[in-house]
């Protein structure tokens, strides 16, 4: 997916996985006890600082921390927009 927005110097624009409606075992989640996702995919990049280069690129899955990032919206949907050294690592 790509979006109109670029990010700029060492931020990233990282789309939320979908929050989980049930559990393993079947029991529906009510919206009261529902938690952030903690992971996601980039979808836009910055172009990075001067001495350092991004190492993260569009369609990679990361891991961030609970309360990293701040939420935009673009075109309609959420995001999470943060700096490259809040992303914990790809997997």
């Amino acid at each position: 997916m790509s979006v109109t927005f670029k990010p700029l110097a060492d931020r990233v624009i990282i789309e939320p996985a979908p929050v989980e409606q049930k559990t393993a075992s079947g029991i529906f989640i009510p919206d009261t006890a529902k938690e952030k996702p903690l992971h996601g995919t980039i979808v836009a990049v910055g172009s990075g600082k001067k001495d350092e280069p991004m190492t993260l690129k569009p369609g990679d899955s990361v891991l961030y921390g609970q309360y990293a990032g701040t939420e935009i919206k673009i075109d309609g949907k959420n995001f999470l927009i943060m700096r490259e050294s809040d992303v914990y690592g790809i997997f």
